[in-house]
């Protein structure tokens, strides 16, 4: 069985469609994982189990996503000495906004790596997560390179509808 290095929580499978962009970053670089709900509001004692087994479980990293009041990154971080990365989901009334402050406003001294809202700061969670594993992997940093470069080259292919003058 290979060992997953990286968890995705989320607070609710209503969080799905925006934290399944962090597991499919992490998915084509290789990097295995786990994806589970565990609700900072609805499911306490399992967070906090999974914050205090994150370490012993091996984890690398959690990426943990949540909207509204987001309670689940910062506790989390609270619980584990495992790097937390944040990724504010929106919310219905305040499209996110209120899910940012509350994982960016973290207390010195229990860190959260904090994301754009909704499928962008998913992917960049995840993609942040390779880079820090990159640092002690050859061929994992090899895959982020020619992401990277891929990227310069579909950015180069981009051509803009041409106008014409007046």
């Amino acid at each position: 069985m290979t060992e997953v290095k990286v968890g995705i929580v989320m607070g609710s499978s209503s969080d799905w469609p925006v934290m399944q962009h962090a597991a499919q970053v992490l998915s084509d670089f290789g990097i295995p994982f786990e994806a589970k709900v565990v609700s900072a509001h609805r499911m306490p004692v399992d967070m906090v189990e999974y914050g205090q087994q994150a370490s012993a479980k091996g984890y690398h990293a959690i990426i943990a996503g949540a909207g509204g009041a987001a309670h689940l990154p910062g506790m989390l971080a609270a619980l584990t000495e495992v790097p937390v990365f944040g990724v504010p989901v929106p919310s219905r009334y305040l499209k996110g906004e209120d899910s940012l402050l509350s994982i960016v406003q973290m207390p010195k001294g229990v860190p959260v790596a904090t994301f754009a809202i909704g499928e962008a700061g998913a992917a960049n969670a995840a993609l942040h997560v390779v880079a820090n594993l990159a640092v002690h992997d050859a061929a994992l940093k090899t895959k982020l390179k020619a992401f990277r470069a891929q990227q310069t080259e579909n950015a180069r292919a981009m051509h803009l509808p041409a106008v014409e003058a007046n």
